[in-house]
């Protein structure tokens, strides 16, 4: 069976993720914060037969990270690494003239630094790999200015950036950034809590992460509502 390593996978969009994969017969590492909730989110997904390791810690621990890799290794390799584990810098959101110089690190730590260490850790698994690819969750916020979002957005511009580059490092993989879209997460209402408008539950734009993977397109960036569209 493939095997994948998911990030942040406790709940919202890496859950919803988890859930089609192991549907799928994949075998999962999945990495959150909260033990508790990873646990409740690792025996749901078990229901589906597959293997689940579920890893509790934070990404930023070079440790952990490696841990990660490990116990991909033992279920058989790793075929996919979905960095989705993110920090905003500031909950609620604020401007730039008052957002936290700590803030942004942790945002720059979680979202990018990280994401490249488990990336650099994980790669001669992915190599080895038949299939090997790399999808790093990113935001609209990343190409788009939004009054707020500007030390969230520059995160993940930069995690653009890498995956950019390592398509372009590493040939025989694929290397997708996906802007998921507007989604209801408790990461957007802890950004923006006085938003009270519907958004989709992150489970309608896993299809497009799972036309990524049926089809293979070329590296790049690819924005979950296109994948969707055409799917339609």
């Amino acid at each position: 069976m493939p095997v994948a390593i998911i990030t942040g996978a406790s709940k919202g969009l890496g859950r919803a993720l988890a859930e089609a994969l192991a549907a799928r017969g994949w075998d999962l590492v999945l990495d959150a914060r909260t033990a508790q909730v990873l646990d409740e989110t690792s025996a749901a997904v078990s229901a589906y037969g597959t293997r689940v390791t579920a890893l509790p810690g934070d990404v930023t621990d070079a440790g952990h990270r490696a841990e990660l890799v490990a116990a991909a290794w033992k279920l058989g390799g790793v075929d996919l690494l979905v960095n989705n584990a993110s920090a905003l810098g500031a909950e609620p959101l604020v401007r730039l003239d008052t957002l936290s110089l700590k803030g942004l690190r942790r945002a720059l730590e979680v979202n990018v630094v990280a994401a490249l260490g488990l990336v650099q850790e994980a790669l001669p698994r992915l190599r080895a790999s038949k299939a090997g690819a790399v999808i790093s969750v990113s935001s609209d916020a990343a190409a788009e200015a939004y009054e707020t979002w500007g030390g969230y957005g520059a995160s993940k511009a930069a995690l653009d950036h890498l995956a950019a580059v390592l398509g372009e490092e590493e040939p025989g993989l694929r290397v997708w950034a996906v802007d998921p879209g507007d989604m209801a997460t408790d990461l957007y209402a802890a950004a923006v809590p006085d938003d009270d408008d519907p958004r989709p539950a992150p489970a309608t734009v896993v299809p497009a992460f799972l036309r990524l993977l049926d089809e293979r397109p070329a590296s790049g960036r690819y924005a979950a509502p296109d994948l969707l569209e055409v799917t339609r």
